[in-house]
């Protein structure tokens, strides 16, 4: 669905080609309560922010957690939202809210029917450091 998917920028008419590449809890990395997921688009790379507050108001909401997969579903349908709709701007970070998470994981889970039916999380052999 989301992990992987082409998208035409509103301005420029150019086909973007997004895929996912990482997830990472913000606090070690930017002392952000936030899950950064990390798309590449086109060759740059793009960290849609999640506040994890979202993972604790869905579990009271439904009794159920935001999952990996679902989180980067999730995102990954917000970041085609924003470009579709022009408000991707070539920014390299964008912060969603706790409402704008809930929206995009109700949308995920709406069009998926359940999170067994979103796709494993396979990272990208060009995505890991090179040792």
């Amino acid at each position: 669905m989301y992990e992987d998917f082409h998208v035409t920028d509103r301005w420029s008419g150019e086909d973007l080609h997004c895929r996912w590449t990482a997830n990472i809890v913000a606090i070690a990395t930017r002392h952000a309560d936030a899950v950064d997921i990390r798309f590449d688009v086109s060759g740059r790379p793009v960290w849609i922010a999640m506040p994890c507050l979202a993972w604790v108001e869905q579990k009271k909401r439904t009794g159920h957690v935001i999952t990996d997969a679902l989180a980067t579903q999730a995102a990954g349908r917000y970041l085609k939202k924003a470009v579709e709709s022009g408000y991707d701007n070539g920014r390299e970070m964008y912060t969603m809210t706790m409402d704008e998470v809930l929206e995009q994981v109700d949308a995920v889970l709406h069009e998926a029917g359940h999170t067994r039916n979103l796709r494993y999380l396979v990272p990208l052999d060009d995505a890991q450091p090179q040792v």
